[in-house]
């Protein structure tokens, strides 16, 4: 009776094990080369992290409070539009036109690139369209501020002042373009991104930078980590340069890399193998994305340079 105990207990136990092994890839998770202990208790937080109970995606990211401000706009392109978030083209790392250049009161030195918000004109029924849904912008530039005008007249960016400087192209579906300045209120949103997550891989053969880009949920990140493949060295952090660069001394040429991005609210996507070892420098790769799914190979475009995403998701 004993013996027939233990062995259907050790069959049960066997039979456990299998299922959820079949569940966890090393090519999704962390695999450090650590015991199947290990990496199964890395499988069942992450998996908790990321679904939420019952295997159900959680959402990344939820609406804010709606707060007070003022939006002017400026002119500019593709390329400009991105300047202090180091977005070479924001139509193509996925931004369109929507973006917005933010005091630094919002801005924090670059840490919010990538951010989402909803902005409404309000308070101003002379120059505000009444009607108009709310305006869905990215943080993608600074409005820096001008200290030889006072904050309420020309200063419009002038510390502490939370002020949002639209990209022309979308500003008037605010309000009319001779208001100059409007109040606004506003307030931080998920972000739905089409694709995964980008790294662009810039720098030399001595020091790497990589601008993260298109990413849901949060939109901005607050920490980034390489992996070279077939290392035994861990996940290697890397420093945050500015706006949505980050960089490391550590050598990466002719290493297939995986990254690990943590998004501003603590939640984490791993993209494992996305960089293959024959990569160039000026190439954007493609990996997972905060609420997305499936495998994604993808191919794409933008002002001429080739860009690739071969993420092994």
């Amino acid at each position: 009776m004993i013996l027939a105990t233990t062995i259907t207990a050790s069959l049960l136990l066997l039979f456990s094990s299998l299922i959820l092994r079949s569940h966890w890839s090393s090519a999704e998770l962390d695999s450090d080369g650590g015991s199947s202990g290990h990496a199964l208790g890395r499988y069942y937080y992450q998996t908790m992290r990321h679904h939420g109970r019952g295997g159900r995606h959680r959402p990344a990211f939820r609406a804010g409070p709606w707060k007070k401000a003022h939006a002017t706009f400026y002119e500019g392109n593709t390329r400009t539009y991105g300047g202090a978030c180091d977005y070479t083209d924001v139509v193509g790392e996925g931004y369109g036109m929507n973006t917005a250049a933010l005091s630094n009161a919002l801005f924090k030195d670059g840490r919010v690139c990538g951010a989402c918000f909803q902005i409404e004109c309000v308070d101003d029924p002379q120059w505000c369209k009444p009607g108009q849904p709310p305006l869905l912008v990215t943080a993608t530039d600074l409005c820096p501020p001008n200290p030889f005008q006072p904050s309420d007249n020309g200063g419009w960016c002038n510390p502490p002042r939370e002020h949002f400087d639209i990209a022309m192209p979308v500003f008037d579906r605010l309000a009319e373009f001779k208001a100059g300045i409007i109040p606004v209120q506003y307030r931080r949103v998920p972000c739905r991104k089409r694709g995964g997550i980008r790294f662009t891989m810039n720098g030399n053969q001595w020091f790497y930078e990589i601008i993260v880009s298109n990413v849901g949920g949060a939109g901005d990140i607050v920490g980034v980590q390489v992996k070279v493949d077939k290392s035994r060295l861990r996940w290697t952090s890397l420093d945050h340069d500015w706006g949505a660069t980050w960089k490391t001394g550590f050598p990466l040429q002719g290493k297939t890399l995986s990254f690990r991005v943590k998004s501003s609210d603590g939640r984490y996507m791993t993209s494992m193998h996305v960089v293959p070892s024959n990569w160039q420098f000026g190439q954007t790769f493609e990996g997972r994305n905060f609420k997305s799914g499936g495998r994604r190979r993808r191919n794409f475009k933008s002002g001429g340079r080739r860009r690739k995403g071969i993420g092994q998701l």
